[in-house]
């Protein structure tokens, strides 16, 4: 008897589970697409092959041995090579856009040889690099000195020079704000973890104008001489105070407690942050326009944030990401808001560099805005 009422039981919570369609897709889907992102970062790619690192080589030297040098560093499947002037390598080290900027020094290719033979002093070669992916740094460093040394070696016949000593030294400086202004990890960690738990906060208000909807305010709200644009926009612009709020709370705590500082533009910093708060509210909004019910929507709200802030640079930067995922990341606008937000803060970037992103933000909560309106349901659906 304690058997058949025990397998009733049972058989009634897994049928009441099954049923519940949206929150079976949610706990196969979840971790399938999470695994696979960070399996494709971590050795699951079908070749195998490590992504090729981009760096700028500047050439002052304009040498034969630079010459090879610089070709004997584009050959290399590691590297992915840009030959540009000096400024403009070290902005887009400073940028991210390059993970270093070698630059050989003016007199290398006859100081070289000769400080491989102990005749002369080591000529200096200076590698700017990105200090959020000094990661990669080692690998530089390792493959630059192979590269030199061959070609130092070859231009005296000694087959690479393995007997002699360095005939150079490098110079590494990070390429940050400004000269003696160290990267600070926590400025990239605020960004990120700012832009995923205020999103949180979006599928809240979300939730809150659908269980509103339950209770049939907004049907009596949509009664009164007012338009679906004005009732809808309010909402919008609450949501976005509230978010705006938030943000200046979080970056506070930043700067107080772990030296966070915003070395770019403080107008261009505001204005990502008001583009990002309209874009939480505006997304928002569009869980409840989208949505069914507060409990089967949260769920669905939850996994699309947690995908966005993952492909946009929130969890682990966005340059470890495949070349292919990284072009594709641009179309989420959480990527924007990250990239903006690091931009203004440790890259010290002046304000032409929020524009891209703040475009891009009201881009898409223009879009966000427009659906959800165009969308809304103000009478509880049936069935």
């Amino acid at each position: 008897m304690n058997f058949i009422a025990l397998r009733a039981l049972v058989r009634k919570d897994l049928i009441l589970y099954f049923s519940n369609r949206r929150a079976l897709i949610m706990s196969i889907v979840a971790p399938i697409v999470i695994a696979a992102f960070f399996g494709s970062l971590f050795g699951g790619g079908d070749d195998g092959k490590p992504s090729r690192i981009p760096i700028a080589v500047v050439d002052r030297d304009a040498s034969p041995l630079s010459h090879a040098i610089a070709a004997s560093v584009q050959a290399d499947p590691a590297f992915e090579v840009k030959l540009l002037d000096e400024p403009t390598a070290i902005a887009q080290a400073r940028e991210g856009k390059v993970r270093a900027a070698i630059v050989l020094p003016a007199g290398f290719g006859d100081a070289a040889p000769r400080a491989l033979i102990g005749g002369g002093a080591k000529p200096q070669i200076a590698v700017h690099f990105d200090p959020s992916q000094a990661t990669v740094m080692p690998l530089v460093r390792g493959l630059l000195t192979q590269h030199v040394m061959k070609a130092v070696g070859d231009s005296l016949g000694t087959g690479g020079g393995a007997a002699f000593s360095l005939p150079f030294t490098l110079h590494a400086e990070a390429s940050t704000a400004a000269a003696k202004v160290p990267y600070n990890g926590y400025a990239h960690s605020f960004a990120g973890m700012g832009v995923q738990f205020i999103l949180f906060m979006g599928i809240e208000v979300g939730v809150g104008v659908l269980l509103a909807r339950r209770m049939g305010l907004w049907k009596r709200l949509r009664a009164a001489p007012l338009s679906r644009g004005l009732l809808l926009g309010s909402h919008i612009v609450s949501g976005a105070i509230t978010a705006l709020i938030l943000l200046a709370i979080i970056y506070a705590a930043a700067i107080a407690f772990f030296n966070v500082r915003i070395d770019g533009s403080v107008a261009g910093f505001v204005g990502i942050a008001v583009a990002f708060a309209l874009l939480t509210s505006s997304f928002g909004l569009l869980i409840a326009a989208i949505g069914k019910t507060p409990e089967a929507t949260r769920g669905l709200a939850i996994f699309a944030t947690l995908v966005m802030v993952m492909l946009g640079g929130a969890w682990v930067p966005s340059f470890i990401f495949p070349p292919w995922l990284q072009t594709a990341s641009l179309v989420v606008p959480t990527r924007w808001a990250v990239d903006g937000l690091d931009a203004m803060t440790w890259r010290g970037l002046g304000f032409s560099a929020a524009i891209a992103p703040i475009a891009a933000l009201l881009a898409f909560s223009a879009l966000f805005a427009a659906i959800a309106i165009w969308r809304f349901d103000w009478e509880e659906p049936r069935g």
